[in-house]
């Protein structure tokens, strides 16, 4: 069996997506205690973000210890409505604002002490919302409208979608698709390097591990075209980037499959080790074979040790063999 069969980690990148939206979706959920007619309360927080024109917002609510929605993310300082930088800054500023979103609205009422904030607020649902999604097909929205408002999931994304083909999203896409970014302008753009229609859940997956479509021209300059979603996602979880490829054309290694570009950086085959190994006579070792020397400890030093001893003409495959008998010098 190829080596790189076994390592490739396109089963370990879609483990780790799953989990990342799993998390996602279950930290940003609120578990239903109350219909949207009811009223809301909750808890607000606000902390620097280390830019000038965002913070920090954190909303919780809880009723009880089964039923509880915590969800933090950057807000720009305009979506906070009757809120001032000058009230941000103060000490011991008692304030009011507002957080409107297509789902409903936040009324915000607490104090600030040098930029960190606390407090209450009340939300109130849309009702003109609820209907509209009622309308396209959605049903028990009341129990999601909370969420659907903190990471405003609006009628004009949920159309813009379904002009782009995306008509049947459940609530939870929507909500995963806002809380990563999977903007209709990513998808647009997806669309012109010819991946068209990618499922929402591989949008998400994109994203959550920072698959650029800057990232795939630039890849598509180096040779690496039509790539799958599924190999994009595994080489930007072990950080296969367009640096790492060039040095491999630079030793020879015209275009590595993507398949081995991922093992190598799993088993940190690395420029060095090949330029190592080239000055102990062994050039031009295929992926597979680097992979696998990595894999079972034959290094630069372990050559060098049976070279010494008078082995100086041994194939890699051996130098693995012997490896793997447990000859360690």
């Amino acid at each position: 069996m190829n080596i790189l069969s076994i390592f490739t980690s396109k089963r370990f990148a879609l483990l780790l997506t799953l989990l990342a939206i799993t998390a996602t979706i279950l930290g940003g959920r609120y578990v239903p205690a109350a219909h949207a007619q009811d009223s809301m309360n909750g808890q607000w927080l606000i902390d620097p973000s280390g830019k000038a024109d965002m913070v920090q917002l954190t909303l919780q609510k809880r009723d009880g210890w089964e039923h509880q929605f915590s969800s933090s993310f950057p807000v720009p300082m305009s979506d906070l409505r009757g809120l001032s930088s000058a009230q941000m800054g103060a000490s011991g500023a008692t304030v009011r604002f507002e957080i409107r979103r297509d789902a409903g609205s936040f009324m915000c009422e607490g104090w600030f002490n040098n930029g960190r904030g606390a407090g209450q607020f009340t939300f109130a649902a849309n009702q003109s919302y609820l209907s509209e999604l009622r309308g396209l097909g959605y049903k028990s929205v009341d129990d999601r409208i909370l969420s659907l408002a903190v990471h405003d999931v609006s009628l004009k994304f949920i159309q813009d979608l379904q002009s782009l083909g995306y008509e049947h999203l459940s609530l939870d896409q929507l909500v995963a698709m806002r809380i990563h970014g999977v903007s209709t302008d990513f998808i647009k753009e997806l669309n012109n390097l010819g991946y068209n229609h990618i499922f929402p859940d591989n949008l998400v997956a994109m994203r959550i591990h920072g698959v650029r479509t800057e990232w795939i021209s630039e890849l598509k300059t180096l040779g690496y075209d039509h790539i799958s979603v599924d190999q994009l996602v595994a080489m930007r979880i072990h950080g296969v980037s367009t640096e790492f490829i060039k040095e491999w054309k630079d030793l020879g290694y015209e275009i590595p499959s993507t398949d081995e570009l991922v093992a190598m950086r799993i088993h940190g085959v690395k420029a060095e080790f090949v330029k190592e190994l080239k000055d102990l006579g062994y050039d031009h070792v295929s992926a597979d074979q680097l992979v696998s020397m990595r894999i079972h400890g034959v290094s630069a030093d372990y050559i060098r040790r049976l070279q010494s001893r008078g082995m100086k003409d041994i194939s890699v495959d051996q130098l693995i063999s012997l490896r793997i008998h447990g000859i360690s010098n």
